[in-house]
């Protein structure tokens, strides 16, 4: 409904800010480090916004994100069964997109629990299961198996892509981004997102 929300900071809470647009204030859910992005009450800020409805209470709440990347996260974590908006939100304000991209790719769901208070074990299983089933139907071209899900051993930059597509880019993308980074596989995915944010 509304693709992004810009005006002056009227309020800012742990869990959600208020944006003064044109004389409407608009409470906007977000994670805190989204909030911790925003600005200062006062400020200018913008936010790129998605509409969360729940049918069975019949209640809209408006949530937003700093990047579009955590837009893209919170709408592929919310459409694993019986995971809410609040736990997504919860979930990435503990992580980071590109670790959160890692633990799928990597199955490391109890990584994905410990972050993410009132999920469990079983709840990051099912985020990690469901994603990655996705993440398997993308269409990869000739890309080899053992370079989209990483193996034990795998090298650096195999799993850094296979982390990128997680996140929605192209085989193609992810391996133009990446491409001259060193570093640890975190430190590599978050080389590849933000040369992909500068487009």
């Amino acid at each position: 409904m509304f693709y992004y929300i810009m005006g002056k900071i009227a309020l800012k809470t742990d869990n959600f800010a208020v944006i003064d647009c044109g004389g409407v204030g608009y409470k906007i859910f977000a994670s805190k480090n989204t909030l911790d992005e925003l600005g200062s009450v006062g400020e200018t800020g913008k936010l790129y916004t998605l509409l969360n409805f729940k049918s069975a209470s019949d209640i809209m709440d408006l949530y937003g994100f700093s990047t579009l990347e955590e837009k893209n996260l919170f709408e592929m974590i919310t459409s694993v069964s019986r995971v809410g908006a609040k736990t997504a939100i919860s979930l990435l304000s503990n992580m980071s997109p590109s670790k959160f991209a890692l633990c799928v790719v990597t199955n490391d769901f109890k990584y994905i629990a410990q972050k993410t208070p009132g999920l469990g074990a079983k709840g990051a299983q099912r985020i990690v299961l469901e994603l990655k089933d996705k993440f398997k139907g993308i269409d990869i071209g000739t890309i080899d198996a053992d370079e989209v899900i990483p193996l034990p051993g795998a090298d650096e930059d195999n799993e850094a892509v296979s982390a990128l597509m997680v996140l929605g880019y192209s085989a193609a993308e992810a391996k133009e981004a990446i491409k001259g980074a060193t570093g640890s596989v975190e430190e590599i995915v978050k080389i590849g997102l933000k040369n992909l944010m500068r487009g």
